[in-house]
């Protein structure tokens, strides 16, 4: 049975995109020094993703190019460019967990739920990522769900998981 840290966490409620909101955001954000992060992190806390509208935004407000801006983004693989899944895994792919069976749970995934590592669910239910290395190497394979970090991962967890059958785990 997979194990976290003891906390149950509610699934986050993303706001839908809205570009006065995002300016707003941006606005009340510019001045910070290296505002771009913590612009792009409130962006992301407020929609769940930064979409592409918000880039020529960011970038006026603080005087650089939509490439460094776009650059940023992209650099960064916490930040998303597409709306998540309501639920967000994400499933470490580093040595010890490969030792451990990550792989064959990104088979399981695809074979018994038809869900592609890196993509969201054609209904938005879950959105599955890769990471590499969440340092939980102890209790591998290791992963984040929600923002809670998950050891022992297996196959029955996934299963609950694809079928809705995890909600606010213990």
């Amino acid at each position: 049975m997979p194990q976290n840290n003891g906390r149950s966490k509610e699934m986050p409620i993303y706001a839908d995109w809205n570009t006065d909101t995002a300016r707003s955001i941006v606005e009340a954000q510019k001045s910070l020094p290296g505002a771009m992060l913590p612009i792009l992190h409130a962006l992301q806390e407020e929609f769940g993703y930064v979409d592409k509208s918000a880039i020529p935004v960011i970038a006026d407000a603080l005087n650089v190019s939509r490439a460094e801006v776009y650059g940023v983004v992209t650099f960064y693989h916490d930040f998303r460019q597409e709306k998540a899944g309501r639920r967000v895994l994400k499933l470490c792919r580093a040595e010890a967990c490969q030792s451990m069976g990550c792989e064959g749970l990104v088979r399981h995934l695809a074979d018994a739920h038809e869900i592609a590592i890196d993509s969201t669910t054609t209904d938005g239910r879950l959105t599955v990522e890769t990471v590499y290395c969440l340092g939980n190497c102890a209790l591998s394979p290791a992963a984040l769900l929600d923002g809670e970090l998950v050891g022992r991962v297996d196959e029955e967890f996934l299963d609950d998981l694809c079928n809705d059958r995890v909600l606010n785990w213990p």
